[in-house]
């Protein structure tokens, strides 16, 4: 921005300034002071999504910069065809869950037509953005509880949202390059790379907590034979039934992963040896009666180790330890669960 100066005609001794000339000046100055702190802000949002990458920095930045100027409850972003959703909440307590719930009713009540609509709903006033108009892609909510979003702070979010809408695609294209690199390519599961990174704060949650976490060492009985008798595609098919089986049996909060061939892994947060061996005898019964492709129902076992942390148990000292339980269910006679 140029330097302002005041013109020659105003700074002139033989020339004083008129009343209408000095107050034309004065309204000129605070033009350029609100055009200053304006472009400062907007600098300043530039600067926070910088350094965020994933979509809840991405998200949290802008709500940090955004609760000065246009305060709220809770900013939620949905993207219904690519399964992204992420709930931003100020909030603690009931009123986070009113809120939460109030996003998530408004998530499920979209008028695809239009750009940015305006309403009111339990107890909340609600803006939601369509971002395809600035740059971005899909759906942006704010949520608030004492007054309607007026004029000027639509203006500042919809500003805000030119300027977020890219670093938001950047966000969306980061998570998908992420869900691929930590996703196993044939089942779908988490690989052995997302499970060393999880493992350690699992263990370290357990000890801070003080509650029990259990880890389920698995390998498949009589996979080779399978793939030795029907060929690789059969056994690649296998390896997808056991992944999809294994889903539907553990919990969301669970770490289940692939290491390798059919090897598996799972640790459970907050569970016990007696909880983990119930659903680890589950799983065996389960994964025995799978009907595979020529073969039918009965060829397939599993061997479950199950082990759960103690204190003083480093995280080689725990693996260790279920692989040997996991040793003991094969040598026994395969297709069982074996407690270390």
């Amino acid at each position: 921005m140029e330097p302002i100066s005041a013109p020659a005609a105003l700074i002139r001794p033989d020339n004083p300034a008129s009343d209408a000339d000095l107050n034309r000046l004065i309204v000129e100055l605070e033009h350029y002071r609100r055009q200053s702190e304006w472009l400062s802000l907007v600098n300043g949002l530039h600067a926070r999504l910088a350094g965020a990458v994933d979509m809840p920095a991405m998200l949290e930045a802008f709500s940090v910069w955004l609760m000065p100027l246009v305060n709220h409850d809770l900013l939620a972003y949905d993207h219904p065809g690519r399964e992204r959703r992420h709930l931003l909440c100020s909030s603690h307590g009931p009123e986070r869950r009113q809120a939460m719930a109030a996003a998530i009713a408004a998530l499920a009540n979209q008028d695809e037509e239009a750009e940015s609509c305006t309403w009111q709903q339990a107890g909340f006033f609600i803006q939601r953005w369509r971002l395809d108009r600035f740059s971005g892609s899909g759906i942006l909510l704010v949520l608030r509880q004492e007054r309607q979003i007026g004029e000027y702070e639509s203006h500042v979010l919809a500003t805000g949202l030119r300027i977020l809408g890219e670093p938001l695609q950047r966000a969306l294209e980061y998570e998908d390059l992420y869900e691929q690199a930590s996703r196993d390519s044939l089942t779908g599961l988490m690989n052995r790379r997302v499970f060393e990174e999880r493992i350690g704060a699992l263990m370290s949650q357990a000890r801070r907590h003080g509650h029990p976490v259990t880890l389920a060492c698995m390998d498949l009985d009589r996979f080779k034979q399978i793939n030795d008798t029907y060929g690789h595609g059969v056994g690649d098919l296998v390896l997808q039934r056991v992944a999809a089986t294994m889903e539907r049996v553990v919990r969301s909060c669970d770490l289940l992963a692939r290491m390798g061939g059919d090897e598996f892994m799972l640790v459970m947060p907050d569970t016990g040896l007696d909880a983990a061996e119930v659903m680890a005898n589950r799983l065996c019964q389960t994964i025995h009666q799978l009907d595979l492709p020529g073969a039918g129902p009965g060829v397939l076992g599993i061997s479950i180790g199950l082990v759960e942390w103690q204190s003083g148990l480093d995280r080689e000292q725990w693996l260790r330890k279920g692989d040997e339980a996991l040793y003991r269910a094969k040598s026994a006679g395969r297709c069982r669960v074996c407690r270390g």
